[in-house]
Order: C-alpha cells, then sequence, then structure tokens
C-alpha cells in the first residue's frame, strides 16, 4: 500500500471516530446537576439566635446549598428576601430549596386565583434565588376527604404553573402519615403521586420520615423511576426519646439502621434526584453543627 492510501485511510478514520465523538457529545443525554445541601432545621436554634453566624459556620464546613425552613411575615430568619439573598451571598452559600406550607386557604375561590398572601411567597422565594419551593404539610382536614383532596391536588398543579412563571417549581415533602392514611385502596402518597403533575410538582421525598409508618424508600424509587428531584438523606435509630417519628430518631449518616448510602446511589440511577439535603433532627447528646459537618463528610465519602 502507497504512502498516499495509507494517509487517505487514516484521515479517513480520524474523521470518522471525531464525528461519532461529535454526534456521542451532541446527542447524549445533558448530565444533571447534583446539589448536596443542608436543610437549616438541622441547626434551628442556633438559626434562631444568630442566623447569620449559624451560615458562616456551615460555609466554613464547606457547605454550599442550603434549605430554608422560615418564612415568617415575608421574612428568612428575620430578613428580607434581598436581605437574606446578600446575606447567602457574601457567604458565598446559595438556596435552591426552601420549606413554606400551602394551605387549601391560600387558594381564593371567589377570585379563582391565589391569594396575594401565596403569590407573595412565590415572589419572595424566586428573590432570593429559589429554584424549588417545597409544602412539607398536609392539613389533617384533608387526609381522608377524597373531593377535597383531588381539589387541593388541583391546587398543587396551579402551584406548579404559578412557579413556572418565575423559573421555579412547587414540590411536596413527606412525613409520616402519607404512609399510614389510607385514601381507597392506596394510601395517601400513592394518591398524592397519581394526581400531581410531574412537570409542575416535584417530590422531595424523605427517606426518614416515612421508616416507622411502613414507606420503603427504595422500593419507592423503583415503583415512581424519575418522580423524586429532591430527597431528604436521614440516617435512623430505634429510640424512645419522643423527639422522632413512630419510635425513629434521626442520626449520623452511616452509623444508623438504614442503607443510606444504596437509597441515594439507586435516588442518583433511577430517581432523577439531583438535590439531596441533609437533614438531622436529633442528636444523641452531640453538638448540632458536629453533626451536619459528619454528615457532609459521609456525603463525601460516598461519592457526592
Amino acid at each position: 500500500m502507497d504512502k498516499s492510501r495509507r494517509d487517505f485511510i487514516r484521515n479517513t478514520t480520524l474523521v470518522v471516530a471525531g464525528s461519532t465523538l461529535l454526534s456521542n457529545k451532541l446527542f447524549a443525554a445533558p448530565k444533571k446537576i447534583e446539589r448536596v445541601g443542608v436543610q437549616l432545621y438541622s441547626i434551628r436554634d442556633a438559626m434562631g439566635k444568630d442566623p447569620k453566624g449559624s451560615l458562616k459556620k456551615l460555609s466554613d464546613m464547606n457547605y454550599i446549598h442550603v434549605e430554608h425552613a422560615n418564612y415568617v411575615d415575608r421574612k428568612f430568619y428575620g430578613y428580607t428576601a434581598k436581605e437574606f439573598k446578600k446575606i447567602l451571598g457574601d457567604l458565598a452559600l446559595q438556596m435552591p430549596s426552601g420549606h413554606t406550607v400551602m394551605t387549601a386557604q391560600d387558594w381564593d375561590t371567589s377570585k379563582n386565583d391565589f391569594t396575594d398572601k401565596w403569590k407573595y411567597t412565590i415572589e419572595d422565594a424566586a428573590e432570593v434565588g429559589q429554584r424549588y419551593v417545597i409544602s412539607p404539610w398536609l392539613d389533617e382536614s384533608l387526609r381522608k376527604d377524597t373531593d377535597g383532596l383531588k381539589r387541593f391536588m388541583q391546587q398543587f398543579n396551579k402551584c406548579g404553573e404559578l412557579c413556572k412563571k418565575s423559573g421555579m417549581k412547587f414540590g411536596y415533602h413527606n412525613h409520616n402519615f402519607e404512609f399510614s392514611t389510607m385514601v381507597g385502596d392506596n394510601n395517601l402518597y400513592d394518591f398524592i403521586l397519581k394526581n400531581t403533575d410531574p412537570d409542575l410538582v416535584a417530590q422531595q421525598m424523605d427517606i426518614g420520615n416515612m421508616l416507622g409508618a411502613g414507606g420503603i424508600a427504595l422500593d419507592l424509587l423503583k415503583k415512581y423511576p424519575g418522580r423524586f428531584e429532591l430527597m431528604h438523606v436521614k440516617d435512623e435509630i430505634k429510640s424512645d426519646s419522643g423527639q422522632g417519628m413512630d419510635g425513629y430518631d434521626s442520626t449520623i449518616l452511616g452509623t444508623g439502621v438504614m442503607p443510606v448510602k444504596d437509597i441515594v446511589k439507586a435516588a442518583r440511577r433511577v430517581g432523577g434526584t439531583s438535590q439531596f439535603i441533609i437533614e438531622q433532627e436529633s442528636y444523641q447528646g452531640k453538638d448540632p453543627f458536629d453533626c451536619v459537618k459528619i454528615d457532609l463528610q459521609m456525603m463525601k465519602k460516598w461519592g457526592f
């Protein structure tokens, strides 16, 4: 084979290989941006006394993302959305999500629209930089009222539409009652997932809250693949302290009875999960800041 022929084959091979690589890049599914953060309820007492100092401690631990659990009278931990956003920015922190309870009363039936109060909630969430507005509760009066639940799930979807206008998404966070409350032949959690539009309503699975009520995180990830954009990452121990739920207390990741490492890996693989939020609510005598520092180290050890 002469030199010109060899050069032609070589150059053609390189072009084909290059075009294959380019097409793979063009058509490969975009990689999800994963965020590991901490729910500020984990350090709730400190946040109540000194929000700025508490956030500084988290930043010094190399946390980047936080999730709020305090929005009252249009303020986050006593600060307006603009003020709190600056505090976060000065500490190189971001707040992709936050918890604010939405009730049936946040819908004005006379106007067929959300109340001004709830519209301000969404407005402030967008101002502070949230990507998700998460409601972490469902009123007891609705839990066994099928017609009321259906209307409330429609309100969930409408809130998803409202959030979408501001570049955000609405979401729901479970506790334990969703698994012990039956609606027809299914539990309440099944009802919520089957009656909400996944394009409008995200699910934030709390893997620890559900444990004592019979919710198994790995089973749910398989049953509803792609439905859990956010996850509260917890470990649990059996306890009679009365602090937790159904005889369980949260504890440092990797030290309890839950297969947390397997759960977060499955969430990555099939759950559609990109927001992993550490939450520890009881501490077994340890300092809460020490706990969430070790929790973050454990997540990093697991490859996050």
